[in-house]
């Protein structure tokens, strides 16, 4: 391939400049192309691209899908199509179902139609699963006849009398032949590519090969050589005259939306798409025409390639494709018996033999007669296994130094104390707990404290760490309340004090004899833990 072209296929004229910015929204369209439940999306997609204006509710799609022979409950189908909605594949549709009874009216509310991208999409997508493997044959004829359209456009505008509808469908000839001249061109020369890629070419194949670069490649180069500066010539005449002809096209009748959304014109009626068109033919090093003839050398130096690979087959490029398609007709015709032989013979997959002491098993039940394919692995040194000893090399690893991290891990310790601290003054001062305002930090707190009492089956709890004293009492629920939402302790009173003062009088709820006894014995237990400590 000449300096500077990357590609084996010839481009469109859009493709010479910078392509537009991708609509991200719109990559929903190929998403039911990947779903898990392709098939149905598919299916009914066909429905809705079968006709013009289809217009179906699930119901109507579920028993057309039952005659295909593909049976879809109506809420599945409904499902599907709200999916294909979301994706921007199918619309709602507004038009009234003709229904006799309610339960109709029900099932037919919800009908669709299929959307213009989504059925494009549907369109191109069914015609690449339908496509073949094989190389797609170019369309060369097409410009002998873009030079005679060109001539005829050429003719009329010379002589200042035309039809327009005439002139329109010489135009949308032109640019329809290009397109599909330079769509088979693409096509051809990725197939190509992939041919290109094989390095096991040889025999039969690249006899069929080497026919098809010296044939038919050369054939397609001699038509371009041909008709290109035809084609330059008369759009560049074209060009000249290009303003009565984009007149006279533009007062034809078209397609106008009473909203002002854009609409999209044939090619061939803005002055850019006849200077693309110009720019595709011209003699300059990326025009089509020259990036077809450095494609085709670029093939014939790799049929080159492969025939010295041929002629030298002691080389490192060898292809051993003949010897293995020869070793899989004899695994073909064995029976059981002679394709294990085979298979041994073929790999060297013979048993393993123990003919020295070696490292203990791993599996003590492993012994000179069991498998290797039932025992697990030994771990291989990679020294061992790569360069066969085991000497090491290169020098050990630097110990990494725990300082930055034994610092940081301290800054976070002393900063998670700091903020139990902070909470537990908070409900130092806070006193009787009902109907408080805290923080969610201090609240936290409380709430570990409270967890801790309860597994202890206390009436009360101190941390000396922090300095809190938390007591709870059988009574009234006990409401807390912070910035992000409230928290009820039900059937608890509950009330707090740092643990250098008591708690006043006024904070304790109302106790009755029977809480009165159990909270001077949860007293006395509390200052015999105290004495303790």
């Amino acid at each position: 391939m000449a300096p500077g072209s990357s590609s084996l296929a010839a481009v469109e004229p859009s493709d010479l400049i910078p392509p537009p910015l991708v609509d991200g929204s719109r990559h929903g369209l190929f998403r039911y192309l990947t779903a898990d439940e392709t098939a149905d999306y598919l299916a009914i997609m066909d429905l809705f691209s079968a006709t013009l204006l289809t217009d179906l509710s699930a119901a109507e799609v579920a028993t057309q899908l039952a005659g295909r022979g593909l049976a879809i409950a109506r809420d599945v189908v409904e499902a599907r199509c709200r999916h294909l909605v979301a994706w921007g594949n199918l619309v709602p549709s507004l038009r009234d179902a003709k229904v006799s009874t309610v339960a109709e009216y029900l099932r037919s509310r919800s009908r669709y139609q299929v959307s213009k991208l989504g059925g494009r999409v549907h369109r191109e997508a069914v015609a690449i699963l339908h496509a073949g493997d094989g190389a797609r044959e170019v369309a060369r004829e097409l410009l002998g006849q873009i030079v005679q359209s060109l001539d005829r456009i050429v003719a009329m505008l010379e002589r200042g009398e035309f039809d327009a509808d005439v002139l329109a469908g010489e135009v949308t000839t032109v640019f329809g032949n290009q397109r599909v001249f330079t769509d088979s061109i693409r096509d051809f020369y990725a197939c190509l590519a992939g041919i290109l890629s094989r390095y096991d070419l040889g025999g039969e194949e690249y006899a069929h090969f080497k026919e098809l670069l010296l044939v038919y490649i050369d054939l397609i180069t001699a038509d371009v050589n041909r008709h290109a500066p035809a084609v330059s010539h008369r759009i560049g005449s074209v060009l000249k005259l290009i303003d009565p002809l984009l007149e006279t096209l533009a007062r034809r009748p078209g397609l106008n939306l009473p909203d002002g959304t854009p609409v999209e014109r044939s090619q061939g009626r803005i002055r850019a798409d006849w200077e693309e068109l110009a720019y595709w033919y011209d003699a300059h090093g990326a025009s089509g025409p020259e990036q077809l003839r450095a494609a085709a050398g670029q093939a014939l130096g790799q049929l080159i390639t492969n025939a010295k690979r041929l002629l030298d087959s002691p080389g490192t490029g060898f292809s051993r494709r003949a010897d293995f398609l020869r070793l899989a007709r004899w695994f073909s015709a064995a029976d059981d018996a002679s394709a294990h032989r085979l298979y041994a013979a073929a790999f060297g997959a013979y048993p393993s033999r123990h003919l020295l002491l070696g490292p203990e098993e791993p599996d003590p039940r492993a012994g000179p007669t069991t498998s290797w394919w039932d025992c697990d692995p030994v771990h291989v040194p990679v020294s061992l296994r790569e360069r066969g000893d085991r000497a090491m090399r290169g020098r050990s690893s630097r110990v990494p130094d725990p300082t930055a991290d034994r610092l940081r891990l301290t800054a976070e310790a002393q900063r998670e104390t700091e903020q139990r601290r902070a909470a537990a003054a908070e409900l130092a001062l806070t006193g009787s707990l009902h109907r408080a305002t805290i923080s969610p930090a201090a609240r936290g707190l409380l709430l570990d404290l409270v967890a801790e009492m309860l597994a202890r089956h206390r009436h009360e709890t101190v941390d000396h760490d922090v300095g809190l004293w938390l007591r709870a009492i059988p009574g009234p629920d006990t409401v807390v309340t912070s910035p992000d939402g409230t928290t009820t302790f039900a059937g608890l009173s509950l009330s707090v004090s740092g643990t250098a003062q008591r708690i006043p009088a006024q904070w304790i709820p109302a106790q009755t004899g029977e809480q009165a006894a159990e909270q001077r014995a949860a007293e006395q237990r509390a200052a015999e833990q105290r004495a303790a400590l």
